[in-house]
């Protein structure tokens, strides 16, 4: 319902979607079976998986049946369970290891891009050389080839937490805050709607409608 929604109105954008958790970790024939939803039923243009060596074989195996993938490494929201928390990943010598072994991997089964997500920027960049798909950072520093963001840290929706890696570009929480008081407040005093904002009818109509019984 929601990627239907998303695909009708960006007519010139690529529109990637998220294989949702444990729709793709018990098999690689789920794996393709969902992903052919996405695409078929969706409209998706391609779609998102989270993981590296260790889902490389699943990607490897959608990319031959002409979907394309992107990848996604460093913090995977759908097992943040057992990251421990939302933190920066690969900082220690084995983990950073590893997360370049994971971009590798990801390369190698076939596919077209790799999602980093709070990864050290020095680490990030290393993993952008050694690619020869672009990287797409979200809070992995300026070195990646793309960048993405959580459009309602970007507008400022949320005013009680800030991710460290988001830019408010704007302060909409606060503004819609007060439009909605505003329009609280103009309702409860009898101020809103006036005439400008209503309907009217032919008066000799209502008068008609006076004496019926």
């Amino acid at each position: 319902h929601h990627l239907k929604a998303v695909v009708r109105g960006a007519k010139n954008a690529m529109v990637v979607a998220d294989l949702p958790f444990m729709s793709y970790q018990i098999s690689i024939e789920q794996a393709l079976t969902n992903s052919a939803r996405l695409i078929q039923e969706g409209g998706a243009h391609s779609v998102k998986l989270e993981g590296g060596e260790r889902v490389a074989a699943t990607v490897e195996r959608i990319v031959q049946c002409g979907i394309p993938v992107m990848g996604h490494i460093g913090l995977t929201p759908q097992s943040i369970n057992a990251l421990g928390g939302y933190r920066v990943q690969g900082r220690g010598r084995r983990d950073a290891a590893r997360l370049l072994q994971d971009a590798q991997a990801l390369q190698e089964a076939g596919a077209y891009a790799v999602v980093l997500e709070l990864v050290p920027t020095q680490l990030a960049g290393l993993i952008s050389q050694r690619l020869s798909i672009p990287t797409i950072g979200i809070g992995a520093g300026p070195e990646c080839d793309g960048q993405v963001q959580v459009l309602h840290d970007m507008l400022g929706l949320y005013t009680e937490f800030v991710p460290k890696h988001a830019k408010q570009y704007a302060k909409l929480g606060e503004t819609m805050r007060e439009a909605l008081a505003r329009y609280a407040h103009e309702v409860g005093e009898g101020t809103f709607p006036t005439e400008k904002e209503s309907s009217t009818m032919d008066e000799s109509i209502l008068e008609e409608l006076a004496v019926l019984p």
